[in-house]
C-alpha cells in the first residue's frame, strides 16, 4: 500500500519559512525508489495540482523508512511534519570500541546514513595483526584525510582503547588532512553517565576530555532523533572554525589498551 506518491526525507526552508527544496523518494507501493531526488517548491505545487500526494518519512533502527505523516496544501501554504534539513552531507568518521559497541555503530548507520558521508573503518578493513604504526597509517591516510566530523561512540570501555585515541588524534592533526575535524562525543545508553545530564572526564577517552575542557569538542547523549543528530553534527562541524583556537591535541598517543 502506498503512503503517498512522493515521500520526503529532508527539506530546506527560505528565510520567510516557505519550502525552498525537498529530497524525496518515489513511492512504488511495496517499496521506495532507490534514488533520492531533489526538487523545489514550485515543482511540489505543480504536482499537487496534478493530484499527487506527499508524506514525510524517517529512518528506523533497522534501516527501513517509516511514514511520519502527510503533507497538506491549502492553496498557498504547505504544512508538514518536522524532518531534517537538506544540508551538505558532512564526511563523518565514527570511532568506537568494536567489541562492545558494534550494535550502536550499526544503529547509527541505519538511522542516519542519508545525512552523512561515511568515512569509518569497517570490520575486516584493517588486519589487527599488522603493526601499530602500519594501522595508524592506514587509518590516517585511508579514512581520516578528508573527514570533517569525527564522532566518538562512548561506551563504558571506550576510554581504554588505543585505536580510539589514535583516531581522535588523527582527526585533530592538520598533517593528516588539509583541515581539522570537528569532534562530537555521543554517550551511549551503556555508559554510566548516559541520561544523567552530566559526565565525568575520567570516564571518557582522555583526548576527548581534553577538548571538552578546552571548548573545542561537544558531547551529547545518544539519540535516534534524526533532527537532533543532524544538529549535533552541524555544531561539531562549525566548531572546527569557530573554536579552532581551543583545539588540544598535545597529549601523547596511547601505546596500549588499558583494559586488557
Amino acid at each position: 500500500m502506498k503512503w503517498a506518491d512522493y515521500c520526503v526525507s529532508k527539506l530546506t526552508l527560505t528565510e520567510d519559512g516557505m519550502i525552498d527544496n525537498v529530497i524525496y523518494y518515489d513511492d512504488l507501493g511495496d517499496s521506495l525508489g532507490a534514488d533520492a531526488t531533489e526538487q523545489n517548491r514550485q515543482w511540489m505545487v505543480n504536482k499537487v495540482f496534478e493530484g499527487k500526494t506527499f508524506c514525510a518519512i524517517k529512518k528506523k533502527e533497522n534501516g527501513r523508512w517509516n511514514k511520519i505523516g502527510d503533507f497538506s496544501y491549502d492553496g498557498s501554504i504547505f504544512s508538514w511534519f518536522t524532518i531534517p534539513k537538506n544540508l551538505a552531507k558532512r564526511k563523518t568518521f565514527k570511532s568506537y570500541y568494536h567489541y562492545d559497541d558494534q550494535e550502536y555503530k550499526e544503529k547509527f548507520n541505519n538511522l542516519f546514513d542519508d545525512l552523512i558521508v561515511h568515512k569509518s573503518v569497517e570490520d575486516g578493513d584493517i588486519d589487527s595483526d599488522n603493526s601499530d604504526e602500519y594501522i595508524k597509517q592506514l587509518i590516517h591516510q585511508g579514512y581520516l584525510h578528508d573527514t570533517t566530523v569525527l564522532i566518538v561512540l562512548i561506551g563504558p570501555n571506550t576510554k581504554h582503547r588505543k585505536h580510539v585515541d589514535w583516531e581522535i588524534s588523527g582527526a585533530l592533526n592538520y598533517k593528516v588532512g588539509d583541515k581539522y575535524s570537528g569532534l562530537l562525543g555521543l554517550m551511549l545508553p551503556t555508559h554510566p553517565d548516559y541520561g544523567t545530564g552530566y559526565y565525568h572526564y575520567d570516564l571518557l577517552p582522555a583526548r576527548l576530555s581534553d577538548n571538552l575542557k578546552s571548548g573545542y569538542a561537544i558531547i551529547r547523549d545518544w539519540t535516534d532523533n534524526r533532527i537532533k543528530m543532524q544538529e549535533y553534527i552541524e555544531l561539531a562541524f562549525e566548531r572546527r572554525t569557530t573554536h579552532i583556537d581551543n583545539l588540544d591535541n598535545s597529549r601523547k598517543q596511547m601505546t596500549e589498551n588499558t583494559n586488557e
